[in-house]
């Protein structure tokens, strides 16, 4: 136990200052804190009495952009667990490994998604408990799902000793898995001090209070979604869940909502451009712009900036590794397209007590000017990949010469010269982002690999753009096989559908380059000569 405050202690605190205040906007009807606060109480009440316990303590949250979904989060946590997210949109099959290997013995389920329980079941030997906040308990409910124990949560019954379970800073507030590049999703373990160290940097940076509206863009599956629920939640503010047709109007969802505070990946700028939705002006309750998990066009940001004159812009860097964001560089008019390069704005400047050590192959510290691989320590840095000390080992380093653990970002970045901003080059490995997910080129070669048996795949994204790549591509080294077509669907059956290989490409051989490694700027430039 610890007295030390958690994640859910800022929702308590706006729950206690701002009852009847929106907390939670969703599906056309608007939660107060104090509504959104009893179905988090009974979600938790049905994790403590009936759910096994497990070590680490997780609760797996099947739930998608609905109210189940954001009180199956808070109950989750006032359980004194961590949470899972889980997301009926990707394949089954990666959905269910993810809650096997999490070994969450509890999963909440909002009624669209149980659609999909009984498949995402199948082969799950140990006995869950299945909690359905938005059903009430009944017997036909418990007779459906055996051996599972079945809990209907909607008119469960808080007992009323019950209360908010307290564990330590260093407890899971999350598990998050990311692409990995074996063909398996990596879980990066975040703990409850690693969040609040970001939650508190943005709520005093950003001044944020009860009267903020935030936008609610990404899926719980995106950790930049935490930024949303917590920083908006900590201040007695109200999170705004765009219904899915909202996704693609997205200036009608600003202005229907009368929204302050904006964050989403670049790309979505670059989609309002392409449509004409960044008419100067058009959106004027914004009084911040945040935008992160790709890189920031500099056009996008004088047409975001134009649109929204109100508003504050700031470009914010960070992987989950670091917990959402770790970085952040505030635009102006005058001076930053000057200070960007390659046409991005740059990363910037790393928050309050973090520390940023940029280095060559060898782990030392380049030279002012110069460029490499940035490294990162302070209270951010989470705990780890789950279940996985040789990838943690790798990845969370103590460089030579120094006594603290530093992550390994994989990002290339050029040293600033005097008190200039860090800027972003591009990645050290292959690793791409597209649609602001962070996608492992290996994760796509070995799921192609494993489902055609094939000897040689590369992955290509393509086509590139400043934010990352549209889609991906891939080369398949010999000939094309009879029954393509059920190798693709099984790949389709093991990856989300933004990392699904939209052509393939079948050569005698590959190239190589002078190393005798498989020669990928080739291929891609062969791409580039075909279109």
């Amino acid at each position: 136990m610890s007295d030390s405050r958690l994640l859910y202690d800022g929702f308590l605190d706006s729950v206690a200052r701002f009852p009847d205040h929106g907390a939670l906007h969703v599906d056309g009807e608007e939660l107060s804190y104090a509504t959104l606060h009893d179905d988090a109480r009974r979600i938790a009440a049905v994790i403590n009495g009936e759910a096994a316990p497990t070590s680490p303590a997780l609760v797996a949250i099947f739930a998608y952009r609905s109210r189940a979904a954001y009180a199956g989060v808070l109950g989750a946590l006032l359980s004194g667990h961590g949470y899972v997210p889980l997301n009926r949109t990707f394949p089954t099959e990666r959905t269910r490994a993810m809650l096997t290997r999490s070994g969450c013995s509890a999963i909440v389920v909002d009624a669209a998604s149980g659609e999909q329980l009984g498949e995402l079941l199948e082969g799950v030997a140990a006995p869950m408990t299945l909690i359905f906040p938005e059903e009430p308990h009944s017997a036909e409910l418990e007779a459906k799902w055996r051996p599972h124990v079945a809990v209907g949560a909607r008119d469960y019954a808080v007992p009323q000793d019950w209360a908010p379970r307290r564990v330590t800073d260093d407890d899971l507030a999350y598990l998050l898995f990311t692409s990995g590049s074996t063909g398996v999703p990596k879980g990066v373990m975040v703990a409850q001090r690693n969040v609040i160290a970001f939650v508190d940097v943005m709520t005093a940076r950003y001044g944020v209070n009860e009267t903020d509206r935030f936008s609610q863009m990404f899926d719980m599956t995106f950790d930049l979604s935490v930024f949303d629920m917590f920083v908006a939640w900590s201040a007695g503010a109200c999170l705004c869940c765009p219904p899915k047709d909202a996704l693609m109007r997205p200036g009608q969802f600003i202005n229907d909502q009368k929204l302050t505070v904006w964050f989403s990946v670049p790309s979505v700028v670059v989609f309002m451009q392409r449509f004409r939705m960044l008419e100067p002006g058009a959106y004027p309750s914004l009084r911040l712009s945040l935008f992160c998990g790709e890189p920031l066009p500099v056009d996008s940001a004088v047409a975001w900036q134009a649109a929204t004159p109100a508003a504050i812009l700031e470009n914010l860097y960070g992987p989950t590794e670091l917990t959402i964001a770790c970085t952040c560089y505030r635009w102006d008019g005058e001076r930053s397209a000057a200070e960007a390069e390659m046409d991005l704005v740059p990363i910037g400047y790393p928050y309050p007590d973090m520390t940023p050590l940029i280095v060559d192959d060898e782990l030392a510290e380049v030279a002012p000017g110069a460029e490499g691989e940035l490294l990162m320590t302070g209270p951010q840095v989470t705990l780890g990949y789950f279940n996985d000390p040789e990838k943690t080992a790798a990845a969370f380093v103590t460089p030579p010469g120094r006594d603290a653990v530093y992550y390994r970002t994989g990002d290339r970045v050029r040293k600033p010269l005097g008190d200039g901003p860090i800027t972003f080059l591009g990645r050290v490995d292959f690793q791409v982002k597209i649609g602001g997910y962070r996608v492992e080129l290996g994760e796509i070669e070995a799921v192609v690999r494993r489902s055609g048996n094939f000897a040689g795949v590369v992955a290509v994204p393509w086509p590139v753009s400043a934010s990352g790549a549209d889609g991906i591509e891939v080369f398949v080294e010999g000939e094309k096989p009879e029954g393509l077509a059920g190798v693709q669907k099984q790949v389709s059956r093991h990856l989300p559908f933004y990392m699904v290989p939209r052509k393939w490409h079948f050569v005698a051989q590959f190239p190589l380059n002078s190393n005798g490694k498989v020669d990928r700027g080739a291929l891609q430039a062969s791409l580039r000569k075909d279109r």
